[in-house]
């Protein structure tokens, strides 16, 4: 029986997903939710989990192709998948096959399936020469038959036959055996197959590097990329943010030597030595405890209901700068995490990010969101707000400058604040009370006591 998987909706409404990599080939033997793929959605990498187990009959998409939601990705044979994963030659009757020991419940919506029983573990196997032969059943074996066992996967796999030099010789050219064809009597693969494989696939090399250099010289001054993935999404965020909520900027400078100066105390702190607390993490605390000051900023525009939507508690938004582009991952109930909690969570979430293994789930729900320009050494900027929020704060690049201090001018550290609003929820006095309480907090850290 073949059962034909179809790219379902990854939970996020989007029409399509590129595929970024398979994970398996024609002919592998997969098994219950193993993952088969990683495709790339508008926000994020997913792992996708095959809903059966059998042998993958056909791969219906190439990498880099992008495939509409719904439409077919991989076809998988299962008629007689069992949990021992070994298929048996045609001639293995009924009455010698074990029963399946599992109940198998497609998921199609990308995360997998629910077994009603347990299962053992399968072992993956790869047919060498197409899928398993028609007709072929699944059988379990005990484990003490081992020799039978052996013969049963040589004679049901068909494993590229050659003697240990020629396999030497291949692994030192990086050829798979599986796509050489033998010549040798019994199927055996040659030196002679193998350095003539060898031969078509350099020259095949060759006329491909021609071409592409002849291309090169007719097209080197413009380079083309495709939108699409975190870049298309980003792109219709931003011009969705900049043409329908009215955007104010407002801008704040503030002395931040005691933050800088308590940031070190405490990466100095032996018992704090695995925690990376930086001016960020005390900048997203200033910024959770303000906002529950400035409820209007943590808040969202419901035009359908025409209502003002006021959140009591702060998905805070950390955008992070990738390889695909800018994401805005969420660090849900910030406003209820120590300093310490909020250092660990922004380092874990950026590293998430930077590895493009950020799920759907985190990049949705934000209530606000604060971006670091500071890190790229730029003092200030003017951010655009995340659709569904009333606004963002930017924080610039922290500099040693000449500044008043206690009626002299001294050296101190000194950063940009940067705070947009949308101007239907926000009003100016709102916005600019918000901006002065992170600041008087950054000033002077010990005010964070007073606010409640």
């Amino acid at each position: 029986m073949s059962e034909d998987f179809r790219l379902p909706d990854l939970g996020e409404g989007l029409p399509d997903a590129e595929l970024v990599q398979w994970l398996v080939h024609e002919g592998d033997v997969i098994t219950l939710n193993q993952t088969i793929a990683e495709v790339e959605t508008a926000k994020a990498v997913v792992e996708l989990p095959s809903p059966y187990a059998g042998v993958v009959r056909s791969l219906h998409a190439a990498e880099g192709d992008v495939v509409a939601v719904g439409s077919l990705l991989i076809s998988i044979d299962t008629a007689g998948s069992a949990p021992g994963g070994i298929v048996a030659s045609p001639a293995a009757s009924a009455e010698t096959a074990e029963p399946a020991e599992e109940r198998v419940v497609p998921n199609l919506v990308g995360y997998g399936a629910a077994v009603r029983s347990s299962a053992r573990p399968q072992r993956r196997a790869r047919v060498a020469h197409g899928a398993a032969p028609s007709g072929t059943t699944v059988i379990d074996r005990p484990p003490h038959d081992v020799l039978s066992l052996h013969e049963e996967i040589d004679a049901s796999f068909e494993r590229p036959r050659s003697t240990p030099p020629v396999r030497k010789l291949a692994k030192d050219l990086g050829i798979d055996l599986a796509l050489v064809e033998a010549s040798g009597a019994a199927g055996i693969i040659t030196r002679t197959d193998l350095q003539a494989y060898a031969e078509r696939v350099g020259a095949a090399r060759a006329e491909r590097t021609d071409v592409a250099a002849a291309s090169s010289k007719t097209e080197a001054r413009t380079t083309r990329i495709p939108i699409r993935g975190v870049r298309k999404h980003t792109a219709e965020a931003m011009v969705q943010s900049a043409f329908t909520a009215p955007h104010v900027t407002v801008f704040l400078t503030v002395d931040v030597t005691a933050t800088t100066e308590l940031v070190a105390s405490l990466k100095a702190d032996r018992a704090l030595g695995e925690h990376r607390i930086g001016v960020l993490a005390v900048v997203a605390k200033a910024a959770c405890l303000a906002l529950g000051r400035t409820p209007s900023l943590n808040a969202r525009w419901d035009e359908a209901a025409a209502e003002i939507v006021e959140h009591h508690y702060v998905n805070l938004g950390i955008a992070a700068a990738t390889e695909r582009g800018l994401v805005v991952p969420h660090i849900r109930d910030a406003d209820a995490m120590s300093l310490i909690e909020l250092a660990d969570a922004i380092g874990e979430l950026a590293a998430t990010a930077r590895a493009g293994r950020t799920s759907p789930a985190d990049m949705r729900g934000g209530t606000f969101s604060i971006s670091n320009v500071g890190v790229f050494g730029v003092d200030a900027g003017t951010p655009i707000i995340n659709p569904g929020e009333a606004g963002i704060l930017a924080l610039g690049a922290v500099c040693r400058r000449p500044w008043e201090y206690r009626g002299e001018i001294a050296l101190r550290d000194v950063l940009t604040l940067s705070l947009s609003f949308d101007h239907r929820l926000v009003d100016g006095q709102q916005g600019a009370r918000f901006l002065s309480d992170v600041g008087d907090i950054l000033r002077e850290p010990g005010r964070a006591m007073l606010l409640r």
